[in-house]
């Protein structure tokens, strides 16, 4: 596993912290998972989508269904993206942003991650 980039967006005062890692199996996934929930221990919510080869995955983590793991996984497949594991860390700022604005907040994390 390879950590290629990480972004923050600041959306109403939650903040956005998406990781971008190049990956090989699902163990690989687990760790990185088990290492972001270990360092963010105040965050809300860390959904995330990967892709290896057949294997795919999307979470919301809590969020409302829909809100957060789809459009992660929409950024990795129109990217033709595989061996990817994309993973958005939230630090809610206490302001809902309804449906909408989660969806644009996490493809938006998701686009701007994946630039190198």
């Amino acid at each position: 596993m390879k950590l290629i980039n990480t972004y923050t967006l600041d959306v109403k005062k939650s903040k956005f912290i998406a990781y971008y890692y190049e990956i090989n199996n699902k163990e690989e996934i687990k760790e990185i998972l088990n290492n972001l929930k270990h360092e963010h221990k105040k965050a809300r919510h860390i959904p995330y989508a990967y892709k290896i080869d057949t294997l795919e995955k999307k979470s919301d983590d809590k969020e409302p269904n829909g809100t957060a793991g789809l459009p992660i996984y929409n950024v990795i497949l129109n990217n033709n993206l595989n061996h990817i594991l994309i993973a958005i860390v939230r630090y809610f700022g206490g302001t809902k942003l309804g449906a909408g604005g989660l969806f644009r907040a996490y493809g938006t994390s998701s686009k701007e991650v994946i630039k190198k």
